[in-house]
């Protein structure tokens, strides 16, 4: 008898023939969860517009940099509703101040606007790397603008006089870094 009863427990946890998981169990499994969640995923994306960039208002900052009275702060006009001001920030230094700006151009990609009374000749290493080189000049309403190659994929353009460097720096294309540096005022 007591043979029996010892082997009774091991053959009832023992699955029967065809009760053991099939592949086609997992994939019922995992429609169920993923099902929601590519619901979700759509909803989020297009009622809530999920995939548009975030935008601050620069107006604070720009008047901040503006109050400081460090460098005439030149500010965009004109752009038009396809960009979108992501960052805005004002910073001092022993060597002068900086107005960073970052934009999300109409192609969804980041450029960044850079104006500082930092002498050029140690703003541009930092920014553009020391191996940045001038690869031409654009021309626009508000002076003629070197081209640079900066980092790998990157291109910028700057300007530069005596009391401030503006650096209009991205991987956009360059007609809407253009478009940038041309609506400065």
């Amino acid at each position: 008898m007591a043979d029996a009863t010892a082997a009774g427990p091991a053959a009832a946890t023992r699955a029967s023939r065809g009760s053991e998981r099939r592949p086609r169990d997992m994939i019922l499994s995992l429609a169920v969860l993923l099902v929601p969640v590519a619901i979700l995923l759509v909803i989020y994306r297009t009622l809530f517009n999920g995939d548009a960039p975030i935008t601050v208002d620069p107006a604070p900052t720009i008047q901040e940099a503006q109050q400081a009275n460090l460098f005439k702060v030149a500010v965009p006009q004109g752009l038009g509703d396809d960009w979108h001001t992501a960052s805005a920030r004002f910073t001092r230094a022993s060597n002068g101040a900086t107005l960073r700006i970052g934009y999300v151009d109409p192609g969804k990609d980041p450029i960044q606007l850079i104006e500082s009374s930092v002498p050029t000749d140690t703003l541009l290493p930092v920014e553009l790397t020391k191996a940045a080189k001038p690869t031409g000049t654009f021309r626009a309403t508000n002076g003629v603008w070197r081209q640079f190659d900066g980092r790998p994929g990157e291109q910028a353009l700057v300007l530069a006089d005596q009391s401030r460097t503006i650096i209009v720096v991205g991987q956009a294309d360059v007609d809407n870094l253009r478009k940038l540096a041309g609506s400065l005022s």
